[in-house]
This record gives structure tokens, sequence and C-alpha cells, in this order.
């Protein structure tokens, strides 16, 4: 991966939109989505934007396809595998190092000064070293309960992992997770009033998956099971359905949609 697409998504469309004087309406246009849509994305609140719109905004911004692409798919990619990655790279430089000191017969003078019991530590481990153990996440609870339809979570515009209250989930690797506490009865009975829902904005969303929801024009927010759809004139749909039949679905356009964040696990106090 480049040094240029490990800069992130939001930056890269941000610096080259500035380059060609662009304003976020004109790029919208260029790019067919809504302004809201355009700023969630530079300001990365929308974590995942499709490929399909990536492409359509690399075209526009004239950057080399796939680039804002691989980019997204960098970001996305878990944190514990980003860091394997660069372990592997230590590793690599570890090993020409070692070669280096074989070629040029310094191996006494390295193992003198500790450097050769560093490096074959960092290339083969000891087996009998004991692994680390993994502290559990702290996931901000953003949340305060309110009720309605399709307002049912607000984040109270805190920044990102800021909240007042966290949870830990000794299972989940994502540093940009969240979790929200159910309000109302829409997603019965899978989800009850008052259970903690933990959502991650790593995994893919698929159809079906219960999501938190991030509606514009005006950052509406909810957690529904979300469906992808076409209308009659070949527009991207997204259904955001209850689960609770006693509610009605709702079918919004894509570029209506500022956020899918799937939800990975839920918590729940069990009653007596």
């Amino acid at each position: 991966m480049t040094s240029t697409n490990q800069a992130g998504v939001a930056s890269q469309i941000s610096l080259r939109r500035r380059q060609f004087a662009l304003t976020l309406d004109q790029l919208a246009q260029r790019v067919g989505c809504s302004k809201g849509y355009l700023s969630e994305i530079e300001n990365g609140r929308k974590r995942s934007p499709s490929d399909a719109v990536l492409s359509q905004l690399e075209e526009a911004l004239d950057l080399p396809r796939g680039q804002l692409i691989d980019a997204a798919r960098w970001e996305r990619t878990p944190a514990p595998v980003k860091r394997d990655m660069a372990r592997l790279q230590t590793d690599r430089r570890a090993v020409q190092r070692l070669g280096e000191m074989l070629d040029a017969g310094s191996l006494d003078e390295a193992y003198r000064s500790g450097e050769l019991a560093r490096l074959v530590g960092r290339v083969a481990p000891g087996a009998d070293e004991p692994s680390p153990v993994a502290l559990p996440l702290e996931v901000p609870l953003i949340n305060a309960v309110s009720a309605g339809y399709p307002t049912e979570f607000t984040d109270l515009g805190y920044p990102a992992t800021i909240a007042d209250e966290y949870v830990r989930c000794p299972d989940l690797h994502d540093p940009d997770a969240f979790a929200a506490r159910v309000v109302g009865d829409s997603m019965t009975p899978d989800y009850r009033e008052g259970d903690i829902v933990i959502f991650s904005p790593s995994r893919d969303v698929r159809p079906g998956s219960d999501c938190f929801v991030r509606l514009e024009p005006d950052h509406e927010t909810t957690f529904k099971r979300v469906f992808f759809e076409t209308d009659g004139q070949g527009q991207e749909m997204i259904r955001i359905q209850p689960i609770n039949n006693s509610y009605p679905p709702r079918v919004t356009p894509r570029e209506q949609v500022a956020g899918l964040y799937p939800a990975v696990s839920v918590m729940r106090s069990i009653e007596p």
C-alpha cells in the first residue's frame, strides 16, 4: 500500500476538492449525491461509503482508479490485522539486518551488544514467552433515552469515542465501536427496551443487518433492520424495517442515508 493510499478517505477527498477549488455543492452535483451526504464523508462521520460512490468521487476528483476504494478498505481493516502487518514489516527489516551482519562477519559484536538477541527475538520469539492478555475494549455508550420514530437514539453531539458512560466488550477490536440503549418496542421480540446494543462501523453491512441508521437531512437516527432495494427508476433505495410488525417500514433513497453501522452484540440484564 502506498503512502498516498495510507491517507484517510476523508482527508484525501477534502484536500483534492480544495485543490480544485470546488464547493461541497459542486462536488456533490458531479457525484450525484446530496451535499449533506458528502459532508458526512469528508468529516469522517460516514465510515463506509460504497465502492460505487468512491469510484464516482475518484472520477470527479481526477484521482487514480481504486485509490479511494483501497484507502477505505484499509480503514475498515480491524486494528489487530493492521498491527500484524506492521509487525511483519518490522520482522522483514530484522531479517535483512541479520543478513547484513552475517555478510559482514560482525555477529560476535552484535552478540556482545545485545543487538543479535533483540533481532532474533523479533524474528522467532521464544515459545515459552507468555502471550499478551487482551484487555476488554471500552465502548462509549452514546445515547440518551428518548422515545419516538425514527429518533430512538441520539449521540448528543459527542466526538467519536467520547461519552459519559462506557461498556466493556472483551471480544471486540473495533476502536470506533459504540453502544446505544434500546428505547421503545419497534425491534421486539429480538431486542427489548433497555438492551444495550454494540455497533461496529468496521463490519460490513449486509441485507438484513440490524443497524444504527443515521438519516439525512436532519441527522435523525434509529435502530432498524435494513434491506437494499431498487425502485422503478433504478434508484438505489434502503428499506428501514422494524422487527415489530406494528410499525411500518420506511423506504429511503440511498443518498439520504448518511451512515449504517451494524449491530454485533447485545447486553441485557437478567430479570429475576
